[in-house]
C-alpha cells in the first residue's frame, strides 16, 4: 500500500508517519483551496490572503485526520490490539494494527470511534464558525473554519459507507460477524460491497473526466481503484491468516530438501545443485545431522577461479534461529519470521536431523488454491506482496 516512509514524531506511544505520497494531496488540497474554494467563498481579498487561508485549510485537513486515526489507534490498544503506528498517505491515513480485532464488540468500537471523532471535529469547528461570524472575526478566520465543518463533515459521511475497508464497512462486518459468528464471511461480504463501491467510483469517475470535469475525474476514478484493490486485499490478507494460523509447517514443507555435504565443491554446487534446482539456499548435512546452510551470498564472495578449489565447509554458515524452525511452528508465524528476515526458505529440523524445507513458493501454492476455492482472484499474488500480508 506505502511507498517510501517517513517517521514524523510519536504521541501516547504511537507512531506517526507519512509517506511521500501525501505531498501530492498537501499541494493539491492547498491549491484547490487559495484558487478555487476560498474566492469563491470570499470575495475581494488579496492573492497572499488566499495562500494562507489554503495552507491553514489543508494544516487543518491534516490535523483532522490525524487525530481520526488516533481516535482508531487510542480505542484498539485500550483494547488488547497492538498498532503499529499510523501513516498518512495520498488518500487519508490508515492506523495500522497488527492483529484483527478479537470479537464483534471491539471492531465496532474501534470502527465506530472514527466517523464520530470526525462528527465531533464538525460540530466545534461549525460552533466557532458561528461565534466568528457574529463576532465579526476576520473573514479568512471564518472562511478556514467553515472548511474544517464542512470537510470533516464530509468524512464522516464518506467514511461510514458500508464498504470494507471504510469505517462503515467495518461497521457492517461487526453487525454481520456478531450476528452470524463467522469472520470470515462477514469479511467476504463487506469486501464485497467495498470492491462494487469502488467499481462504482470508477465509473463516475470516467463520466465526470468525458464531461470536462477532469480533476474530479480523476480523483474519482483514482479513489475508486484505491478502495477497490483495499477490499480485495483485506479479504485476502484475513483468508491467509486464518489458513495459516494454528497450522504446522509441516503440512507445507517439502520432506525431501536438496542438501550438500561439506566436501562439495562450489563448482558443483553451482553447476549440479543451484543452476539446476534455482534455490538460493542450500541445507548442509553431515553424519544425517543439519550442520549448516550455504546461501548465494557465500558462493559469491568465492573469485571464480578457485571455485573448483573451495569446498562448501570453507563458507559454510552455522544455523540460526532466522532460518532454522521445528516441524511443529505456526505457519503464521514462520510466515512473519520471513517477512522480518527478508529470507524466502527457512530450514525445518528435528532433534539436528534435516526433516524439511519450507519456500514461500509453497506458501503461495497452497493459498492460490485456497483463495481459487473460495473464488477470491489471487491476482498473481507475488513472494513479495505475500510477505505483506
Amino acid at each position: 500500500m506505502f511507498g517510501r516512509r517517513f517517521r514524523l514524531f510519536s504521541l501516547f506511544g504511537v507512531a506517526v508517519r507519512v509517506d511521500l505520497s501525501w505531498l501530492v494531496i498537501a499541494v493539491l488540497v492547498t491549491w484547490s483551496l487559495a484558487r478555487g474554494l476560498f474566492p469563491d467563498q470570499i470575495s475581494g481579498l488579496p492573492k497572499a490572503v488566499y495562500w494562507w487561508m489554503g495552507i491553514a485549510g489543508a494544516a487543518g485537513l491534516f490535523l483532522s485526520i490525524l487525530v481520526h486515526e488516533f481516535s482508531h489507534a487510542l480505542v484498539a490498544r485500550a483494547y488488547g490490539l497492538p498498532i503499529k503506528g499510523i501513516t498518512l498517505f495520498i488518500f487519508g491515513g490508515v492506523a495500522e494494527m497488527e492483529d484483527e480485532p478479537r470479537s464483534a464488540k471491539v471492531e465496532f468500537l474501534v470502527a465506530g470511534v472514527g466517523p464520530l471523532t470526525s462528527l465531533l471535529i464538525a460540530g466545534i469547528s461549525y460552533g466557532l464558525y458561528i461565534l466568528a461570524d457574529g463576532a465579526l472575526w476576520p473573514l479568512p478566520v471564518v472562511g478556514v473554519l467553515w472548511y474544517m465543518a464542512m470537510i470533516n463533515a464530509i468524512l464522516a459521511i464518506f467514511n461510514l459507507i458500508p464498504g470494507f475497508p471504510l469505517d462503515g464497512g467495518r461497521l457492517l462486518r461487526a453487525i454481520l460477524w456478531g450476528w452470524r459468528g463467522d469472520l470470515l464471511a462477514a469479511t467476504r461480504t463487506a469486501s464485497r460491497i467495498g470492491a462494487s463501491f469502488g467499481m462504482l467510483l470508477i465509473i463516475l469517475g470516467v463520466a465526470r473526466f468525458l464531461l470536462y470535469d477532469w480533476l474530479g475525474g480523476i480523483w474519482s476514478f483514482l479513489i475508486g481503484v484505491f478502495l477497490r484493490n483495499a477490499a480485495t486485499a483485506s479479504y485476502q490478507q484475513l483468508l491467509i491468516r486464518q489458513s495459516l494460523e494454528g497450522t504446522p509447517i509441516k503440512q507445507f514443507m517439502n520432506p525431501n530438501p536438496m542438501a550438500v555435504t561439506f566436501d562439495t565443491t562450489v563448482e558443483r554446487l553451482v553447476e549440479d545443485y543451484l543452476l539446476r534446482f534455482h534455490h538460493k539456499m542450500f541445507p548442509i548435512v553431515e553424519d544425517g545431522m543439519l550442520a549448516g546452510c550455504v546461501t548465494m551470498q557465500e558462493i559469491k564472495s568465492v573469485p571464480r577461479e578457485r571455485w573448483s578449489s573451495t569446498t562448501v565447509r570453507d563458507i559454510a554458515q552455522h544455523c540460526a534461529a532466522a532460518n532454522t524452525v521445528s516441524p511443529d511452528t505456526d505457519a503464521l508465524k514462520v510466515l512473519s519470521l520471513m517477512n522480518h528476515t527478508h529470507i524466502s526458505r527457512v530450514m525445518v529440523a528435528q532433534d539436528g536431523r534435516l526433516v524439511g524445507i519450507l519456500s514461500l513458493r509453497d506458501l503461495l501454492q497452497f493459498l492460490a488454491i485456497r483463495m481459487e476455492l473460495e473464488g477470491v482472484a489471487s491476482q498473481g499474488l507475488s513472494a513479495a506482496e505475500l510477505r505483506e500480508k
